[in-house]
């Protein structure tokens, strides 16, 4: 035997436990423990605040305005849209050989085209119909309304009928909405990856400004830019061409409009803009830009108070789903003008079948007389 292996077994004997361990009844322990030892006190509990729930707001719908207004919506657009038609001052066109289509016939086509979201060649049976309605004086070819996209003359007489379009609707609305949104063409351009170093293809759009009523959805004043435009720069335009036919009280936009610029411009004219500040607004005020500060205030201390009032502009992604999904929101047109004049005879097509709802809701009266009065701003 090894003389190691014998001394690591006398050690391993003299250190072997003699006493058994001893069995601990642990809940006895506690028993005896426990009473001599003060338990730690607990916090009050703060009473909880009671908030008294709001109420969500519901609009029961008018069925029996809405079922007339549905069934008879083609008819009363044809007749309304004569009417306005006839209280604008088109310029006659003075020249020798074969007359022109009239401006007036050309803005009937188109508005009646969008509406039926039908190519030209299925469009001609309608306007056989408004023809012997006598709300056109001919019946055009289907090239002849394809060429009338291609009018320039036509965006700022369509920018005017969707601006005064809405005259019945003067003194319902109040609160105003700005926003924007793309409208897809058949156009693809090439996008180059720095990072991924491919090269994709991207559709192109065209991008539609607007400024429209958070009541009714009327469209109240609209510009056509490229898809890639800024959205601020546009919003001077679209409230001031509001101003000039209804009383504005509230404008509400998106962080995109963010600047001192557009909240002097609706302070200006003796509304209040509520749109909402950036996370890198300092809220700085400068002496030509007071209110910046004192909106930024109001925006930190009270922001419950101020989104009430910055979620009408929900109104305005209505507006633009009503469009869409009415009207399509693929534009079929391949040069620019004729895709601006297809999203504004959308446009005026959308403000035409608002009026016929709210005729039948709100038992307006729809008068244009007023439209004569109102000059048309020419680019």
């Amino acid at each position: 035997m090894n003389p190691k292996e014998e001394q690591n077994k006398e050690l391993n004997k003299s250190s072997e436990r003699k006493i058994p361990y001893q069995y601990i009844d642990m809940d006895k322990l506690y028993n005896k423990v426990y009473p001599k030892i003060k338990p730690a006190k607990k916090k009050k509990e703060e009473p909880e605040i009671k908030r008294p729930k709001k109420e969500k707001i519901t609009y029961s719908q008018d069925w029996s305005a809405y079922n007339q207004a549905q069934s008879t919506e083609k008819l009363y657009l044809m007749r309304f849209l004569d009417e306005l038609l006839d209280y604008i001052p088109f310029p006659e066109h003075k020249s020798v050989g074969r007359k022109p289509v009239r401006l007036r016939d050309k803005i009937f086509y188109l508005t009646l085209q969008a509406y039926n979201i039908k190519s030209s060649r299925r469009c001609i049976s309608d306007l056989e119909i408004a023809k012997k309605l006598k709300y056109i004086d001919n019946a055009p070819h289907f090239n002849t309304v394809l060429k009338c996209l291609n009018d320039p003359n036509l965006i700022s007489y369509f920018k005017h009928l969707i601006n005064v379009s809405g005259l019945p609707l003067q003194q319902v609305e109040n609160d105003f909405a700005v926003d924007s949104s793309g409208f897809s063409t058949s156009q693809f351009d090439r996008w180059f990856e720095a990072r991924n170093q491919k090269k994709n293809i991207v559709r192109r759009f065209r991008k539609c400004h607007l400024t429209c009523g958070v009541k009714t959805n009327i469209i109240t004043a609209v510009n056509i830019t490229r898809g890639y435009s800024a959205d601020s720069p546009q919003f001077k335009e679209l409230v001031l061409e509001t101003n000039k036919i209804y009383d504005i009280r509230e404008v509400s936009a998106d962080k995109a409009y963010s600047s001192r610029a557009n909240l002097n411009t609706v302070s200006q004219i003796g509304g209040i803009a509520y749109i909402p500040f950036k996370k890198n607004t300092t809220g700085k005020r400068r002496r030509e830009a007071l209110l910046w500060g004192r909106m930024y205030k109001y925006y930190i201390n009270h922001q419950e108070e101020f989104m009430e009032h910055y979620h009408k502009r929900s109104n305005s992604e209505t507006v633009f789903h009503m469009l869409k999904m009415k009207f399509s929101k693929h534009l079929r047109s391949k040069n620019e003008i004729g895709q601006a004049n297809e999203i504004l005879a959308k446009c005026l097509a959308h403000n035409i079948c608002v009026l016929i709802q709210e005729m039948f809701e709100l038992r307006i009266p729809i008068d244009f007389n007023k439209c004569a009065e109102i000059p048309i701003a020419h680019n």
